[in-house]
């Protein structure tokens, strides 16, 4: 199954950015309704400028209304544009954020090449935001680009063909000068954003490991890395502003350059010494005043493009991290497509409620993604040969061989956790692929090396969400169980951190093994070393819970532990070359 990569939704235009385009056109109609009245009481002090009737208060009142209306109308546009363009933004953020979430989950844990969760986080929270004003504001400018500045030049062009030939000579050189500058800012802004995501994940890696970091004494060694790369991340962030400032300058020059010739020229066309440039009748103090006053609102809708021009940058950088940050990552089995949704029938009938028999047909795992990048392994390698393998309904199986035999990965392949190169899985009769792996896995519990845990109560650790609980029992007898009882009682109310801080590390494995005992609909067991690094007395513990936990269940764990190889009435071994062989296979199952 192919990865499914972040698609750019339709983003742009919306009839919002229309709406605050229409809204720069009704500064057209307040110019003209202010160039008459200045015009007219300028002739009531020099009459021989033009030729009008006398002026008086209810008709200056009635122009003065007339441009408080305009006013209000612009406002309430510009408002109701701006609003509505940062709700299309936010929903077009959230339509990114749900097509990443689901590319993420789509992704196998197991591929080496998976960003660390601190860059996810980065790129999926914060990296992501700048795509908001690249919609709302960026987008919506250009749109008044389009709309505006056009309708500008024509109004002027009505009244002076050589005024609108001075605003369009001087505006071509400003988006050339700016897409130039583009370039390179959305490259700089790509590679801020990236350091930026890696200074996250390094972060965050360095906390989780700051215990280990402490007892090798590599602390002063980690924060002088860390400051290095911190100030790389400044560095670059001063580039993006500096370019930003370049872009903003170009255009003041080239609009003011625009706006003096405009002024230089009504001025003197006023005074008669350029008569020409007017359609044959000379301009009149009105028209010539309409005209300067438009010639600055020409450029307006170019500066504030400029001034977001590096929102453009940083939300195509954004864009472009949220399409690629996951992408080509090896997937894994998923809920049924889309075309299949419509028709229940195959996957309601796909469920574990009894302890379910395993089958690997010359299964091998797709690892051609997951090579090491300097190894010469050509493509859709293997590292496992296909493996032929049938477990009974209910057996518990210790799975055991060298290392980097495949045991791992046969618990994987049993998940639908890595896509299949060759072969199939099925599960109690029931094929591990696209339809069928959401119903199968909620049928699984699996137990890593590393259990992960969350900021928050023990209850929520306990049960991760599932809305099913246990029957029959509480969480304080669950927890009793798999030896937390004094957790339980003495530390009611306790809060975990992160990566499980304040329990120690024997309590964090009992933790995992209560989640195997809390989920009811667990039918199948996968674990992973359950014993690794543990002292002889509390392996034995945790043997035995573990044989409790899977009592009618079908248990398979992978394991060097000759304890737990002695626990189990059935022992697979892995040779890493397809080879699985039986050291133990009672007749019957014990349970």
């Amino acid at each position: 199954m192919k990865s499914q990569r972040t698609q750019s939704p339709s983003h742009s235009r919306h009839w919002s950015y229309t709406l605050q385009g229409v809204a720069s056109l009704l500064w057209i109609g307040q110019t003209w309704c202010i160039a008459s009245v200045v015009a007219r009481l300028m002739a009531t002090q020099n009459p021989e400028l033009v030729t009008a009737p006398a002026i008086d208060m209810v008709w200056v009142l009635q122009w003065v209304a007339a441009i408080a209306l305009l006013g209000a109308a612009r406002a309430a546009l510009e408002y109701l544009g701006t609003q509505r363009s940062y709700v299309f933004a936010r929903g077009v953020l959230s339509q990114l954020r749900g097509q990443f979430g689901q590319q993420l989950r789509q992704s196998s844990p197991l591929d080496a090449r998976r960003p660390t969760s601190g860059e996810i986080t980065s790129v999926w929270m914060e990296q992501a935001e700048a795509i908001v004003p690249w919609l709302a504001r960026y987008q919506a400018a250009q749109w008044r680009v389009v709309i505006a500045a056009p309708v500008i030049a024509i109004v002027v062009a009505w009244h002076s063909w050589i005024a609108a030939l001075l605003l369009l000579m001087a505006a071509p050189l400003i988006p050339l000068f700016m897409a130039i500058i583009g370039w390179r800012a959305q490259a700089v802004s790509e590679e801020q954003m990236q350091s930026l995501g890696s200074l996250h994940g390094q972060l965050l890696e360095r906390l989780r490991a700051l215990p280990t970091l402490r007892a090798m004494h590599a602390v002063d060694a980690t924060a002088q890395r860390l400051s290095h790369q911190g100030k790389e991340v400044a560095g670059k962030t001063m580039k993006v502003l500096r370019i930003a400032m370049l872009s903003s300058a170009v255009l003041e020059l080239f609009s003011a350059l625009g706006v003096a010739l405009v002024a230089v020229y009504i001025g003197f066309h006023l005074l008669g010494e350029l008569p020409f440039g007017s359609w044959g009748t000379p301009l009149t103090l009105q028209s010539g005043l309409f005209i300067l006053m438009l010639a600055p609102s020409f450029f307006e809708p170019l500066r504030e493009l400029s001034a977001v021009w590096h929102d453009k940058a940083n939300g195509q950088a954004a864009m472009q991290r949220m399409r690629h940050l996951l992408g080509g990552l090896a997937s894994l089995p998923q809920t049924q497509p889309l075309e299949m949704q419509g028709d229940h029938s195959l996957a309601d009938a796909v469920s574990l409620n009894t302890a379910p028999s395993i089958s690997l047909v010359q299964a091998s795992p797709r690892l051609h993604q997951l090579r090491d990048t300097q190894a010469n392994t050509p493509p859709h390698a293997t590292a496992v040969a296909p493996v032929d393998v049938f477990i009974p309904a209910g057996a518990h199986v210790a799975i055991t061989g060298p290392s980097g035999c495949g045991k791992s990965m046969l618990l994987a392949m049993v998940a639908g956790l890595i896509d299949l190169d060759s072969g199939h899985v099925v599960i109690d009769q029931h094929h591990m692929n696209d339809a069928n792996a959401s119903k199968l896995r909620q049928g699984m519990a699996w137990m890593g090396q590393n259990p992960q845990f969350f900021t928050g109560s023990l209850a929520k650790n306990l049960h991760l969400g599932r809305s099913h609980t246990h029957q029959g029992a509480s969480d304080q007898a669950v927890l009793a169980s798999v030896g937390l009882a004094d957790v339980a009682t003495e530390h009611q109310g306790l809060r975990l951190g992160e990566g499980g801080s304040g329990i120690s590390g024997g309590e964090a494995l009992r933790l995992a093994l209560a989640r195997l005992a809390v989920n009811t609909e667990a039918q199948l067991l996968l674990l992973d070393e359950p014993t690794a690094h543990l002292d002889s007395g509390t392996a034995q513990q945790v043997i035995r819970t573990i044989v409790q936990i899977a009592r009618h269940k079908t248990l398979l764990v992978v394991t060097h532990d000759p304890d737990m190889v002695a626990a189990m009435p059935y022992v697979l071994q892995l040779d890493g070359h397809g080879g699985a062989t039986w050291l133990v296979h009672p007749e019957e199952v014990l349970v």
